[in-house]
């Protein structure tokens, strides 16, 4: 029986880089290897990984296996399972770190599979029990309104983690770790997808999940127009982001991209500003993790005033102008 031991960071690259989740995952699979006191690895797989090794180094990692293959230069599934399927049963981890992605939400449930283990999908909190040295699993349940704690025996023990859930460390350009190549034969009779034709989004400012302010407006918005006028004027002058709610979203009023929630993208940024959203489960699912949310909303009894930390009763139309310029005026002096 095999030796499991060390933590594996299944990492993704966004561009040729380090994508941000992956920084994430390294600096949670730092402190669980330093609890454990064993070794932390990353795979980074691709069609050429470049510099993105020394950077998983730069981010904690002890050593990083790359595997670069022209049949990982766009994620496939049947592709990148047989690379981390692979490389998990020649490391033996203890534990297999990967991120809750659209990316990780296919392999990570795949790969659990394949290794006869189970997996704790899009967790919040991960650390290690001292006694058994097994991994505490926190992730949210009825659609966020609870969370709940999981510990497997099964090994490898895998978990997804929530984006923005977990802080990168410090780059540090002096950490010395190592680089492995890895060859790993890719049976390409085994892909059974092709992907035809890539589209990408055009994506004005700055991205959504990266924004330090989301200024987010929900169905009381009334229509398409407070999106493009009203939010996007106060998420200029704090140099955010505009987001919106399911139902905006799901009229048109706005881009599915926009859309933050259980079935849309997690955000977690420093102020997160809900106007007109009354702040059903589903979308505080997509925003507790901000540090600060301030609410808006005419209806005092809006369930999103339990969220927030901060909350102003009244009509988007007059509190939102008056704020913004406030804030003009603020920051004008």
């Amino acid at each position: 029986m095999a030796e499991y031991k060390g933590v594996l960071v299944c990492g993704e690259l966004a561009d040729g880089k380090l994508a941000s989740i992956t920084g994430e995952l390294l600096g949670c699979g730092r402190k669980l290897a330093d609890e454990l006191k064993e070794n932390l690895s990353c795979l980074l797989a691709s069609g050429a990984v470049g510099e993105a090794s020394k950077e998983a180094i730069a981010f904690g990692a002890d050593k990083v296996y790359t595997v670069e293959h022209p049949a990982l230069k766009e994620y496939q599934a049947d592709s990148y399972l047989q690379v981390a399927e692979k490389l998990a049963k020649d490391v033996s981890p203890r534990v297999i770190l990967i991120g809750q992605t659209s990316m990780g939400r296919d392999l990570a449930p795949r790969l659990a599979f394949r290794l006869g283990t189970s997996v704790t999908t899009d967790c919040l909190n991960l650390s290690i029990d001292p006694a058994t040295k097994l991994l505490v699993q926190t992730r949210p349940v009825y659609g966020g309104n609870a969370q709940a704690v999981f510990t497997s025996e099964s090994m490898p023990q895998t978990a997804t983690v929530r984006a923005k859930a977990m802080s990168p460390l410090e780059r540090d350009a002096s950490r010395k770790g190592e680089v492995i190549p890895a060859k790993i034969d890719i049976d390409t009779s085994k892909v059974r997808t092709k992907i035809v034709e890539t589209v990408k989004e055009e994506a004005v400012g700055i991205k959504l999940e990266d924004a330090p302010v989301i200024v987010s407006g929900g169905r009381g918005m009334g229509g398409p127009q407070p999106f493009q006028t009203i939010l996007k004027e106060l998420a200029d002058l704090l140099h955010g982001a505009v987001g919106a709610s399911r139902p905006p979203a799901d009229n048109g009023w706005v881009s599915e991209a926009l859309h933050i929630g259980l079935t849309g993208k997690i955000v977690a940024p420093d102020i997160y500003i809900a106007i007109a959203i009354s702040g059903a489960s589903q979308h505080t699912a997509g925003c507790s993790g901000s540090k600060h949310i301030i609410a808006i909303n005419k209806d005092p009894e809006a369930n999103i005033f339990r969220e927030a930390e901060f909350g102003v009763v009244g009509k988007y139309e007059e509190v939102v102008p008056a704020f913004t310029s406030k804030l003009k005026e603020l920051l004008a002096g």
